[in-house]
């Protein structure tokens, strides 16, 4: 993106040290940096796309490619990543050439010898375990290098606990592991390094990296940003509104929070200044908007993908999950930047021309309508053309996709002039909306494409990421000339080589953001590794549940601050690894064993959430970091200013867990949908106002605390309802057949279930059961969800369960009795305690609007 003010050099070298690297030396050391990641790029473009397949050449399974991607990335991070502060920048010191192929080696001496250790699985000679004792150690240095020295601490902890078993605490002790097993088992294996995670950054999260990178390169970037301006520039705070949309856009294009502030923050925060906020508070409204980029679907963090794989859905539904809280947060923190400037009492920057209010009102509704009609003949009209031409509907949304793309890139030529507009830190005025978003229309498509492929087409994600990539590469090399040709330029051939050039640099420079992910997740690779060879998952249970003692909040809140300190040091996707591999099964257990069923989604969400926001956790908060020095503000204040903004971000998870409507799960309407949306969204306004201790004029204390009683009500309204109606109605466990004959097609059975486990320990847990749709009867059915059941005295005992069945999955066995069927209780709906929270609420707005035109008159 073209800028004309650049940040200073300290943030410019947080930046490469975080995310590309921050060696850049001339020469032929020089071209090998540039040519190795462009070689990255093409690999896995290459690997993703069906070409493999279609010439039957260079086919590669899932572990050789996580191996040859594993060889890239250590040999990068060796390369671009000076060992020290004080090693040289311009130059690759020979011992760095050594180190960087010994690991690259090291990485890809499993797609090397694939057949000979597949040969002697579990039984490695000595060269092997040699080769996995190099690759560890290295890997260990790469990802200090690279990402700093917590991840490895963390990291080399876990070795130590490996080896070190039979010396630890009894309350975390086991027999320990030999350094062949150990190190058979961590590089060997896909158990540890070459696991899940380095496969979905393998499958998924580079060729993402890759769009991302690419979208940038084409502008779509600077694009965001100038729309966002145009729309929101001219409000009270505009140009911190402008900040917040902008910063949630640009997590279209940047997975990284850091970059994230650089890229929108070098003249946002100025101009945050210019109108009145703060330094401290300029920065941390970039902060807050950056952190919460990778909240934001489509395209959210790395650590989204990785739940495709842990929690075994679909990334769609992933997106679905995630979609209303990262909407609820940005629309609090536009409010929270409201409220700051009518305490300030600021204003916007001009308009260029100030449009009636029919203008206004115009422009706004035909911009949401046009992208609501457009949205729906995409999604209903190609969807038609489906059913109705078969397998040649693809060739002919390609060909009408070619047609749209073409006609808005001669829209945007007609607007190039307000496209090459710059905003910076010295802008005067808001730029006109119209023209502005006109100016790149066509910027829309690749996100449209992802977003069919992944929703209607129901591709895989990495599928649809090669398929959007490869629309990105078509418009990298396209949009130049084609816009040179239609706005009667002389400069085409000039345009088209520049076209090349862009999609070589876009491919060079999404593989340098890469190199951070690719160690990160090969170094928390590890830490899974580890606990599935010692078990201490399981130890995990025993420990939180006593440190919990057996309380879900509190056992919630000891996973929030595991979350923040890890987070401080680690990077989100590896922070998510550690903490969801150790913490989301211990919740999920514990939770059941209370009664409480929480879906994996919800703890894995959770974990992500709190992982994000250690990014401007002080005192370590890097986003903040880079925040404060462009606002020339102190660091840890602009932190902790970030960090009081992101609240509202911290208490979305504990309600998503509680109130699984807020994930888009248990909703049967539209209305109900609506009426979700609505309460949510109120909720997260009113909870703003009470942290701001500001609403229509500040707050009193006993009205922000009257606030955040409300928004528990609007976020939780059953906690009320309950007082009043008891949600549950217990059935004994031999009326299990009755029940479940009486059940509709796609709902399941909730049971209350206990008996012995292995250990021989006795347990009660709450089970959630689904029966298969076409079964017929209560036998059928009970049998469909893997339960043979026999009937002793008054008790129903589990006499069987089947193998891969959903009774096993969640952990049910044979001789265990069935003690209560739970079902909702028949009462009014929970949603009715939102009229007295409302008129509560309506009372408190009536009696501050009073007391704020009193001030306005005395003052």
């Amino acid at each position: 993106m073209t800028q004309t003010s650049t940040p200073s050099q300290d943030v410019q070298e947080m930046v490469a040290q975080s995310d590309t690297g921050a060696r850049n030396p001339r020469g032929i050391p020089g071209k090998i940096l540039w040519l190795v990641p462009l070689c990255w790029s093409l690999f896995q473009l290459w690997y993703a796309s069906p070409l493999p397949f279609i010439f039957n050449f260079a086919v590669l399974n899932d572990t050789e490619a996580r191996s040859i991607h594993l060889t890239f990335a250590i040999f990068l991070a060796f390369t671009a990543y000076p060992a020290m502060k004080g090693s040289p920048r311009d130059h690759i010191p020979l011992v760095d050439w050594v180190l960087a192929l010994a690991g690259s080696f090291s990485a890809a001496y499993i797609y090397l010898f694939y057949t000979q250790l597949a040969g002697r699985s579990g039984a490695p000679t000595a060269p092997d375990i040699v080769i996995a004792v190099i690759g560890m150690l290295l890997l260990l240095e790469a990802t200090r290098r690279a990402l700093g020295p917590p991840l490895m601490v963390v990291a080399a902890v876990f070795l130590l606990y490996t080896f070190g078993g039979p010396h630890m605490p009894d309350v975390i002790a086991h027999k320990g592991a030999s350094l062949n097993k150990a190190m058979s088992h961590l590089w060997l294996t896909t158990e540890g390094v070459f696991g899940v995670a380095l496969g979905v950054s393998t499958s998924f999260v580079f060729l993402f990296v890759l769009f991302g990178a690419m979208l940038e390169r084409a502008g779509a970037g600077a694009y965001f940003i100038k729309v966002a301006f145009s729309l929101l520039g001219h409000m009270r705070g505009g140009p911190a509104k402008a900040a917040v949309v902008a910063s949630g856009l640009s997590g279209l294009v940047s997975g990284s929070s850091i970059a994230n502030v650089v890229t929108t923050g070098t003249f946002t925060i100025p101009l945050m200044k210019r109108v009145g906020f703060p330094g401290t508070k300029a920065g941390a409204v970039e902060v807050a908007a950056s952190t919460n980029g990778q909240l934001t679907p489509p395209i959210m963090g790395a650590a989204a993908f990785l739940m495709v794989e842990y929690v075994g859905i679909s990334y769609v539904e992933v997106i679905k999950a995630a979609l209303l809280p990262a909407l609820i947060s940005y629309i609090a923190l536009i409010y929270i930047v409201h409220l700051e400037a009518c305490k300030a009492g600021m204003t916007g920057l001009p308009r260029r021309h100030t449009p009636t209010i029919v203008q206004s009102l115009l422009s706004f509704t035909g911009t949401i309508l046009g992208l609501c009609i457009i949205s729906a003949l995409v999604y209903y009209g190609v969807g038609w053309t489906k059913d109705v031409f078969g397998a040649a509907a693809t060739p002919i949304v390609t060909v009408a996709l070619l047609i749209v793309y073409l006609a808005l890139l001669r829209i945007s030529a007609k607007y190039a002039d307000e496209g090459k507009m710059e905003i910076d830190a010295e802008l005067t005025e808001v730029p006109d909306p119209g023209p502005t978003i006109k100016s790149g229309l066509h910027f829309l498509l690749p996100i449209v494409v992802l977003v069919w492929c992944l929703t209607v087409e129901r591709f895989s994600p990495g599928l649809s990421a090669f398929w959007a990539t490869v629309f990105m590469i078509f418009i990298l090399l396209t949009q130049r000339p084609l816009i040179a040709l239609l706005s009667k330029a002389n400069n085409v051939k000039e345009q088209a080589k520049q076209g090349f050039v862009d999609l070589a640099e876009s491919l060079v420079s999404g593989a340098r953001n890469m190199i951070g992910i690719g160690v990160a997740t090969a170094a928390a690779g590890t830490v899974v590794g580890v606990v599935t060879l010692t078990g201490i998952g399981l130890v995990m249970t025993d420990f939180v549940e006593f440190i919990s003692g057996g309380n879900i909040l509190l056992m919630l809140l000891f996973t929030a601050i595991i979350s923040l300190v890890l987070g401080m040091g680690l990077p989100t996707t590896a922070n998510y690894i550690v903490v969801s591999t150790l913490m989301a099964p211990v919740i999920v257990t514990l939770g059941a064993a209370h009664g409480l069923i929480i879906p994996l989604i919800a703890v894995h969400l959770f974990v992500f959430y709190f992982g994000i926001l250690a990014d401007d956790t002080p005192p370590v908060g890097l986003a903040a970091f880079a925040a404060a020095a462009i606002a020339k503000s102190d660091p840890i204040r602009t932190g902790i200013q970030g960090f009081t903004y992101d609240i509202r971000t911290a208490i979305l998870p504990f309600m998503f867990i509680f109130n699984t409507q807020l994930l888009m799960m248990g909703i049967d309407s539209w209305w109900h949908l609506a009426l979700t949306v609505i309460s949510a969204i109120i909720a997260m306004l009113i909870f703003s106002a009470a942290t701001q201790g500001w609403w229509f004029t500040k707050n009193k204390w006993w009205e922000t605390v009257l606030l955040l009683v409300l928004t528990f009500t609007f976020f939780r309204p059953g906690f009320w309802w309950d007082m009043i109606y008891p949600a549950k109605v217990l059935s004994p466990g031999v009326e299990i057949a009755q029940i479940t004959e009486s059940l509709n097609v796609g709902q399941s059975i909730e049971l209350r279930v206990g008996g012995e486990t292995l250990e021989g320990n006795y347990v009660e847990k709450t089970v959630r059961l689904p029966f298969d749709d076409n079964a017929v009867g209560p036998e059928e059915r009970i049998a469909s969800m893997g339960l043979m059941l026999v009937q002793n005295d008054n008790k129903m005992i589990i006499d069987m369960v089947e193998f891969g069945s959903p009774a096993e999955a969640s952990g049910l066995d044979f001789d265990w009795e069935i003690k209560s069927i739970i079902q909702d209780a028949d009462r009014p709906m929970k949603e009715w305690a939102f009229i007295p929270a409302i008129l509560i609420l309506v009372l408190m707005a009536l009696n501050q609007k009073r007391r704020a035109r009193k001030e306005n008159i005395s003052a």
